[in-house]
């Protein structure tokens, strides 16, 4: 058991995945329970949270756990430490010019995925069981499809965000990583703290949106995503093919008008475009996309535009490829700016959007992709059905 731990703290640091390896909290919660790491933003007693930032690295250390900490720990978890992340979680691409760049084991050359790098890659590359990291707009369904795992995104108010550090908390969710389903669904039940149990078997269908959730995918990811339909009907899951009209205006509002995370991000950190000191140059980037003339349009429409996708989609599960393109190489983005923010725009854009509508979501590696990397389908439900979410995920898991 020890010797299992210390394995662990010696690889996490030595890993870029880590920002702050806590080794005397894990060795003194050993035990058999699984080891965790958390993303650098949720309050561990002992620890800073730096939020991926140089900005912080002298930020107030945390005197108690944050609620959600303290109930994993509860539940048996081993802390082995805090991952790193995208600077104040505002990228999807992972990469952070301060504290390195964590490197995604399936393909080195190419990025983890944002913002919750670390965590996932903590889990990728076999140092923790689990990792807990945060999603406003992708952070943790691009990095789990990236690295091929499986990414929970829960929705907003499912668990504590005290003790958090907040992007856009309008949209901030909070969200696990694991190797298989059935993890996912116990760290569910310690987040919430109570007592861990299989989902119930359910009936469903799905319902694939006709438009460029699908169409607009790289040749591979829309091979992969093939193969996965092709799985599911084989195994009798109903699978619908149709439109869904809320999420083609939803996305033409926002390519109008840009989101609402870059304008909560912005009313945050702002203030850096006029004093940037040593902040990343991508996150000073996106904050000067933030519109205010056209933010009160976007948050006025969202509302009825979300009660109009639950009707859409009529009891179903929304399902569509998690990202529409393999992860990227690290060497382009860190070469021009545009192409980094480029990228990063290309890969949050599908998970950007189901985050508007406040849908909890569950990515699954599935198929293979070029240069070892895997294929990932996303489901996701409407807000508040994340119960019927995970028994849904776990009816289908693994899918082959």
């Amino acid at each position: 058991m020890s010797d299992r731990i210390e394995e662990a703290l010696r690889r996490a640091g030595e890993s870029a995945a880590f920002i702050t390896v806590t080794a005397e909290r894990a060795r003194r919660e050993a035990g058999p329970g699984p080891l965790v790491a958390w993303k650098d933003l949720f309050d561990v007693a002992g620890t800073r949270s730096t939020n991926g930032s140089a900005t912080r690295r002298t930020a107030p250390v945390a005197v108690v756990d944050a609620p959600v900490v303290r109930k994993v720990a509860a539940a048996g978890a081993v802390c082995v430490g805090k991952t790193n992340q995208s600077e104040f979680a505002f990228s999807g691409l992972g990469l952070n010019p301060h504290f390195g760049n964590p490197v995604n084991p399936l393909a080195p050359d190419r990025v983890p995925g944002g913002s919750s790098s670390g965590s996932a890659v903590a889990v990728a590359d076999g140092i923790v069981d689990l990792a807990i990291g945060t999603d406003t707009s992708g952070s943790v369904r691009v990095p789990a499809a990236f690295c091929g795992l499986v990414g929970y995104k829960a929705s907003i108010d499912r668990y504590d965000r005290t003790g958090m550090l907040p992007l856009a908390p309008s949209l901030d969710t909070m969200g696990v990583f694991t190797r298989d389903v059935a993890d996912a669904v116990r760290a569910d039940a310690w987040l919430r703290g109570v007592p861990a149990a299989r989902p119930p078997v359910v009936r469903f269908r799905c319902v694939v949106p006709a438009g460029e959730l699908v169409d607009d995918c790289d040749p591979s990811v829309a091979r992969a995503f093939r193969a996965t339909l092709s799985t599911l009907e084989e195994s009798g899951v109903d699978i619908e093919h149709r439109p869904l009209p809320s999420l083609v205006e939803a996305q033409d509002l926002l390519d109008r008008h840009g989101t609402p995370a870059v304008a909560e991000a912005y009313r945050r950190y702002g203030h850096f475009l006029t004093d940037p000191g040593d902040v990343d140059p991508l996150v000073l980037r996106r904050l000067t996309r933030f519109d205010p003339a056209g933010e009160p349009a976007v948050r006025a429409a969202l509302a009825g535009l979300r009660a109009r996708l639950t009707e859409e989609l009529a009891g179903a599960v929304l399902l569509c490829p998690t990202v529409r393109d393999p992860a990227p190489r690290v060497a382009p983005l860190l070469a021009d700016l545009d192409v980094m923010e480029s990228a990063n725009r290309r890969a949050l854009r599908t998970t950007m959007l189901l985050s508007c509508f406040g849908l909890p979501g569950v990515a699954l590696p599935h198929g293979t992709l070029p240069d070892g990397l895997r294929g990932s389908v996303l489901l996701s439900t409407p807000a508040g059905d994340d119960d019927r979410l995970l028994a849904v995920a776990t009816a289908i898991w693994p899918l082959g």
